[in-house]
């Protein structure tokens, strides 16, 4: 349309042009006040059939070209070209989303929205394990690593066991619409499937803890099998899909432990970077900060275990993200 537009100002320009010459011709003031109105009214006609033109293009033709620019209803916008329709349809959706997520993050108690992450990537980051964590052979085993590789101001909340079953956790995090991944142990997860359930159905992905929450390391090849095999039934019986991602507990792990998960269809195995509490964050790295594509740990805890509730940790852990710049992604989306 700009190019039909610009069409538009020359053949204008010639009609000024014409106009101008005439009138200078008759040298009347009389006769220059017919010439501008012989201007505006020629502009004017050229404006309507541009307008036809373009309506025409968009409309596919003739009579049946859709109802672009038709009047619209008392109180309510016309309508415009598909494109552009989609474009006013989509900055309303989003106003009323940001509008939805700034009243969850008042009644949740956080002090600033947390922020919106970025699409997910078209290609996956190459995962590679981090250096000092590998053992012999590992370049044939799943990677192990504590961030993923981005240049994206995201990080990504993984929680671990399975202990507490707090309903206001899941309403906190699906009103916020923070998303984040889950590793169970069976041990745990047995005392309520169902939450677990309502969980995943709210699109977290439930992942691989152990059945028993051993010190793998301490076990033989094939109990280290047993734990993990043995989870990844459990997950696949009760919610219907084999795990990818693997967590060893308390982030021990040997040789025997990565041979064992890859066989039972594991393909990657995250750490974590830093540690989320209801009171606190605690860090590995030597400069007690978030960078892009750091993965956070954190537990189905609450106050038998902590000085505060899970709702309490996720606002440590928001205040904490936020006010340092950075934006809550999915892990899956990433790997």
């Amino acid at each position: 349309m700009r190019l039909v537009g610009q069409k538009a100002q020359s053949a204008a320009r010639g009609i000024a042009e014409r106009a101008g010459a005439r009138t200078a011709r008759r040298g009347a003031r009389g006769t220059a006040r017919r010439g501008r109105r012989t201007l505006l009214a020629g502009a004017a006609l050229l404006a309507t059939a541009v307008a036809s033109g373009c309506a025409s293009e968009s409309g596919g033709g003739g009579g049946g070209g859709g109802d672009e620019g038709a009047p619209a209803a008392h109180g309510q916008q016309p309508r415009l070209a598909p494109p552009a329709q989609a474009l006013r349809e989509y900055a309303r959706d989003l106003r009323a989303s940001h509008a939805a997520r700034a009243a969850a993050a008042k009644r949740w108690g956080l002090a600033k929205v947390p922020l919106t992450p970025p699409a997910p990537p078209a290609v996956k980051p190459p995962l590679t394990t981090r250096e000092g964590f590998e053992v012999q052979g590992q370049a044939e085993l799943p990677p192990v690593f504590t961030t993923v590789p981005t240049k994206d101001r995201v990080v990504f909340l993984t929680v671990d066991d399975g202990a507490e079953k707090d309903p206001a956790f899941l309403r906190m995090m699906t009103e916020l619409k923070i998303p984040y991944t889950a590793f169970l142990s069976d041990y745990l997860v047995k005392e309520d499937y169902g939450y677990f359930k309502r969980m995943q159905g709210r699109g977290v992905v439930l992942n691989n803890h152990t059945l028993n929450h051993r010190f793998l390391p301490g076990l033989s090849y094939e109990a280290q099998r047993r734990e993990i095999c043995g989870m990844q039934d459990v997950i696949e019986r009760r919610y219907g899909k084999r795990p990818e991602l693997f967590r060893p507990p308390y982030g021990n792990y040997n040789r025997d432990t990565l041979r064992a998960a890859k066989s039972c269809g594991v393909r990657a195995v995250p750490l974590w970077a830093a540690e989320a509490f209801a009171d606190h964050m605690e860090w590995r790295e030597w400069d007690r900060d978030l960078h892009p594509g750091d993965i956070v740990l954190t537990h189905f805890r609450g106050r038998g275990d902590w000085k505060g509730t899970m709702p309490d940790m996720i606002r440590t852990f928001l205040k904490t993200a936020t006010d340092r710049g950075y934006a809550v992604a999915r892990l899956e989306d990433y790997l």
